[in-house]
């Protein structure tokens, strides 16, 4: 690590003005470059798909492209990489030869998004290897031309939702294709988390379930970004046994990185700089030198901003068109836009693309010089694929840009940390109660449940399907268990939601549906009165039918959004793990959660002032989750003055809330909490942290196991913060249902010192 230097001394320094630099670049540092480790093309491939190799170029592979393809003789694999190391010609080596051998041996490949199938059917084509028929079959596909596919095509790319809705409950019509089914391959596996997780790994089942119905057991091959459980993520996914690829062979030109921190406007406050702001004018500079860059945020509105910052700073100067070569790139927009930007991209046209991490996979747009992170994207291992995208022949430049969020100004505060931080580990849970069962009424609709299904679902199906039979789903027949509705089940499966049930957000004036909100979050989100954004516009509920399922809204252009005030109760069901860690009573258990929305705040976006707050009346909503809770003994709660002790236990709360996603691959909305003087049940101060999605996904699992770091972290997260009492930057939370009061910053520290010296 190196604090000045580095990269004011690269060829980089031109690009980055040298007014400006002062006081922002928090560290800087320089990855190294890493050589090929190249092996000829094995003599054992087939003929005709090796010349196919050569005359794409491909003379030779790279040492882990070689161990995958002779891994993928005799088990399943998951390989993982840098960017742009080749893990699609890994996983095509040995599906690609095995069809050129027998053409009626079919392939299956999901990748997460539309683009990514598009993009790697491209290179496919330009390969053109013997005996290969592939072709894309998604939403798009026009209806006249599915049923050839099926019959003809002998490598389908599509996504799980597609898998899942359109495959899967007509297998009959994919009869001939699941009974030669050789190959699954999974890529970008690692964006196969939490809910989302969750439900593709039941979809994997149900996929592996129909093809050994139909006399097939393909081989799974996974594809996966450096992540810290890619055995665990993988065996999770599938439900097999897997073999880890993970030396990577091929070279890296390398980068030069800098963690840029915006300035204090306010020492009283803490406040920032905008890094939007900050970021637009850094990305000005750089396209004014020609570098070719790429900005990321996950705000879609916020990269609308930065782009048109950016684009309205560069015409000030007088340079309209570099302004010109400037385009933004996100969810939204029509296929044909995004691709028309892919292709000047790649061309060249265009010398920088603000986008949402849609580009973060591995969709090739070509040689980039820079790639900027706005804001912390939620894990290491998101930051260091966006990064990948630069500097992947020449030596690149890496940007953290940090926003005023408690973790940002945590990170700047610990560059070390944070530049050799190792990646997270990806969690889920198949098992998930209310995501499993919904899949069991699925794969009965596909075929009926019997007792050959233990080792496809594994243990606890049973109870389950007995809990649905005596719920009304299931019903029993000859020994085997159905459906006991005909209708099509998978189709009120959202893959993306853990809740069956969606409220439909309706324009009022176009009636166009905007999108759908899990209806265990409406009363948060599309409230009576609530602002909701949507694709950078923003919407002003006006009314929320629960009975139709229905939130009405219409355009807004006012100067202030709104958080929901709540009031949540928890109630402990059962306890699963114990232990006395740091001076309390450690629990992990289910926990149900009751919560209500009583009023909503407006706040000027301005100047995140408060206006006023509003009542509502809304009912009760409750779901049972996983928790994690600590509970205090009287001698530390004691400890502290009554009046000091549950602005203590919040801001404590808080604290380790933010530091969670550094443990477990999720974002802090994925999680909830609550902090109490006396709970009705442990009759002590207790804290509590919880999934936020009904059945849990693992996410306070992992931070039960690791309390003490997250103890650790949380304390020096609000210990370093220079504020007096308290700021978003430390202790305040976007989130927090209590408008964030109270909080008492020194009476958590004093707490957490209070634990860690109880040890």
């Amino acid at each position: 690590m190196a604090r000045g230097g580095s990269l004011l001394a690269s060829e980089w320094a031109v690009a980055i003005d040298p007014a400006r630099r002062d006081g922002r670049i928090v560290a800087e540092s320089a990855e190294p470059e890493r050589r090929a480790r190249p092996v000829s093309l094995p003599e054992g491939l087939d003929p005709g798909f090796a010349a196919a190799l050569r005359r794409g170029g491909i003379e030779s592979l790279y040492s882990h492209q070689l161990a995958a393809l002779e891994a993928a003789a005799h088990s399943d694999l998951v390989i993982t990489s840098g960017t742009a190391s080749g893990k699609s010609l890994a996983f095509n080596l040995p599906v690609l030869d095995g069809i050129a051998r027998d053409d009626k041996r079919r392939a299956l490949y999901l990748y997460p998004t539309k683009a990514l199938a598009q993009d790697q059917a491209r290179k496919l084509a330009q390969l053109r290897p013997p005996g290969l028929r592939e072709a894309i079959y998604d939403g798009d596909t026009p209806r006249e031309e599915r049923p050839a596919i099926r019959r003809r095509n002998n490598l389908v790319l599509t996504n799980p939702d597609m898998l899942h809705v359109g495959v899967l409950p007509n297998h009959k019509s994919w009869g001939d294709f699941l009974a030669n089914l050789g190959w699954v391959v999974v890529d970008e596996a690692h964006t196969y988390r939490g809910v989302f997780g969750s439900h593709v790994a039941n979809v994997l089942r149900r996929l592996r379930r129909l093809a050994r119905a139909y006399g097939s057991e393909p081989r799974f091959l996974l594809a996966s970004a450096t992540i810290a459980n890619p055995v665990e993520l993988a065996e999770r996914l599938v439900g097999t046994e897997f073999e880890l690829i993970d030396d990577d062979g091929a070279p890296r030109a390398g980068r030069e990185v800098a963690m840029w921190n915006p300035p204090l406007i306010d020492k009283a406050t803490g406040t920032r700089r905008s890094a939007l702001s900050e970021a637009a004018d850094l990305l000005a500079e750089l396209v004014t030198h020609d570098v070719r860059t790429i900005c990321f945020l996950k705000s879609r509105r916020g990269i609308e901003l930065i782009q048109r910052f950016a684009r309205e700073n560069l015409e000030r100067r007088g340079k309209p068109e570099l302004a010109a070569r400037i385009a933004p790139y996100r969810g939204g927009y029509t296929p044909q836009q995004r691709r028309e930007i892919e292709d000047r991209l790649s061309r060249g046209d265009l010398l920088a693309v603000v986008a949402t991490d849609a580009l973060e996979l591995g969709i090739d747009v070509g040689e980039l010089d820079a790639a900027i992170c706005v804001t912390f994207p939620g894990t290491v291992a998101s930051l260091r694929q966006m990064w990948g995208r630069a500097g992947r022949r020449r030596r690149g430049l890496a940007v953290y840009v940090a926003g005023q969020d408690a973790l940002d100004q945590f990170f700047c505060r610990h560059p070390e940390e944070f530049l050799e931080r190792p990646v997270e580990a990806a969690i889920l849970d198949h098992g998930n109660e209310q995501i499993a069962a919904r899949h069991l009424i699925a794969a009965a609709y596909e075929l009926p449940l019997t007792d050959e299904d233990d080792e496809v679902f594994g243990e606890g199906w049973r109870e389950r399907a007995e809990r649905l039979v005596e719920a009304g789903e299931l019903r029993g027949s000859a020994g085997k268990l159905l459906p006991r509705r005909s209708e099509f089940v998978a189709a009120r499966i959202a893959l993306r939601s853990a809740s069956a049930d969606s409220i439909a957000v309706i324009e009022r004036d176009s009636g166009e549906m905007l999108g759908l909100v899990e209806a265990e979050r409406a009363f948060t989100t599309v409230h009576p009165g609530a602002v909701y954004l949507h694709l950078g516009r923003s919407y002003e509920v006006e009314r929320l039918d629960i009975r139709e399922r229905r939130a009405i809204v219409s355009a807004f252009d006012g100067d202030w959004y709104t958080r929901p005030k709540k009031e949540t109760e928890i109630y402990i069901e059962r306890t699963h793990e114990q232990r006395r860690v740091a001076g309390v009573e450690l629990n992990f258990g289910e926990v149900s959660v009751t919560e209500q929305v009583i009023a909503f705040q407006r706040v000027s976006i301005s100047d995140q002032e408060p206006i006023d707050i509003v009542a509502l009346e809304l009912p009760e909503q409750s779901f049972v989750t996983q928790a994690l809770w600590d509970v205090l003994p009287d001698r530390l709660s004691a400890a502290l003055p009554p009046d000091v002790l549950l602005g203590a236990l919040h801001a404590t709360e808080h604290g380790q809330i933010a530091v969670l996603p550094l443990i477990a691959m999720c974002d802090r909305w994925d999680i909830g909490g609550l902090s109490t003087n006396v709970h009705f049940q442990t009759g002590r101060s207790t804290i509590f942290i919880y999934d936020g999605h009904p059945g849990g996904v693992g996410i306070t699992k992992r931070g039960y196991e690791q309390f003490e770091r997250l103890l650790d972290d949380a304390e020096r997260l609000i210990a370093e913060c220079p504020c007096e009492s308290g700021c978003p930057s430390c202790v305040q939370s976007p989130k927090c249902g209590n408008l964030n009061e109270p909080l008492h910053k020194a009476g958590a520290l004093e707490l957490m010192r209070l634990m860690k010296g109880a040890v």
